[in-house]
């Protein structure tokens, strides 16, 4: 008997009440990050459940030693079409607060939250109140998350690149696309393809401030009495963050291009906060494929602006970047949109700011070259 996505979910919660007596927690993925805090030994530590890397960053430096902070998606796995576990639902259920980002990035969380018997739980939704970009999902509007003056010129461009060389194809991608078998909704609507929002909003600088107040405010409501502690961690992170937003500004004022070429359409938050422009091979989902039309239009956007870096990201196949690479006679880097970290970068002692720092050093070549 073949079941769908939808009522393997359902199966999935109902197993939720017969696994909760035994359900482990999930270990966090990364290395705690270093607090201000530290709570008598007998008092007993928040249990926090979150989605993914992004989240577990911002709230364990502002959580500190008040909490146990668990990541729900592993390192080195993917996030986008991860899915709960029966152990991992019992986790949430017993957790003292969940954080995750919104946005439609975690398809699962209405039916988890859903499922869930815990009236106490504080739910945190950290993008909220976030102004949402439109996402990109089938990687053709390379105008859209840009700087305002690429918002329409460029997007025309790629429209008729892309009618040029595939109209037919073009419209079977987009078919397959809106067949592809969603998930659940958020509050806001949101499908597994995140509803035509974007939700990578952490790696905005500016906007990962937001995430980080809306986790402190979450935070104080599950433990009130620690509030001033909260507010002091999420202050001395916010400033690293803020010191991380000088720097970006700094590289790219004077820099040779605003474009860059990227393997995914991860970047519209940070494009639009620096004046850049963001040219995606494919959507807002890091697995998607791009059509041959796709393709096409990104080796003669290379080709027309003279691009010697093709971006690609750790977590997924680097093969579409390479191609285009070698199609336009550029090289490829790294540019990590931080969904999770990678076995070998916790052995690094890496975390958000080292890999942002990255980043920043990668963008600065490519905008310069």
């Amino acid at each position: 008997m073949k079941f769908s996505k939808k009522s393997a979910m359902g199966l999935l919660f109902s197993l939720t009440l017969i696994v909760a007596g035994c359900g482990q927690t999930n270990p966090a993925s990364d290395s705690d990050a270093a607090s201000t805090s530290t709570p008598a030994a007998t008092e007993k530590k928040l249990n926090v459940q979150v989605s993914f890397y992004p989240m577990y960053e911002f709230t364990k430096n502002v959580a500190g030693d008040l909490a146990d902070v668990h990541t729900l998606v592993p390192a080195g796995m993917e996030p986008h079409d991860w899915e709960p576990t029966p152990q991992d639902i019992a986790s949430i259920e017993k957790a003292d607060v969940l954080v995750y980002n919104g946005a439609g990035m975690e398809s699962w969380i209405d039916q988890v939250k859903d499922s869930l018997s815990n009236d106490k739980l504080v739910q945190v939704e950290a993008s909220q109140g976030i102004d949402l970009l439109e996402g990109i999902e089938d990687g053709h509007h390379h105008g859209e998350s840009s700087a305002d003056e690429h918002d329409h010129d460029h997007a025309d461009e790629a429209t008729t690149e892309e009618h040029d060389h595939d109209h037919e194809h073009g419209e079977e991608a987009a078919a397959e696309e809106h067949d592809h078998e969603h998930g659940a909704g958020t509050e806001e609507g949101h499908s597994h393809d995140h509803g035509g929002l974007d939700p990578h909003v952490w790696l905005s600088p500016v906007l990962a401030v937001q995430e980080v107040r809306n986790i402190e405010a979450g935070l104080t409501q599950a433990a009130p009495e620690h509030a001033e502690q909260f507010k002091q961690n999420a202050d001395a992170y916010i400033a690293k963050l803020e010191t991380l937003d000088q720097e970006f500004k700094a590289a790219v004022t004077d820099s040779k291009r605003k474009d860059f070429i990227t393997q995914h359409a991860a970047f519209g938050y940070l494009a639009q906060q620096y004046g850049l422009q963001q040219v995606p091979i494919a959507g807002l989902s890091p697995e998607q494929e791009p059509s041959a039309a796709q393709m096409a239009s990104v080796i003669d956007f290379a080709k027309e602006h003279q691009v010697k870096t093709i971006f690609f990201e750790t977590l997924v196949s680097s093969k579409v970047s390479e191609t285009i690479a070698s199609e336009v006679g550029a090289k490829t880097a790294v540019l990590n949109p931080i969904e999770g970290l990678t076995e070998e970068e916790i052995a690094a002692g890496l975390d958000y700011i080292g890999v942002m720092e990255q980043n920043l050093e990668a963008l600065k070549l490519a905008l310069n070259e």
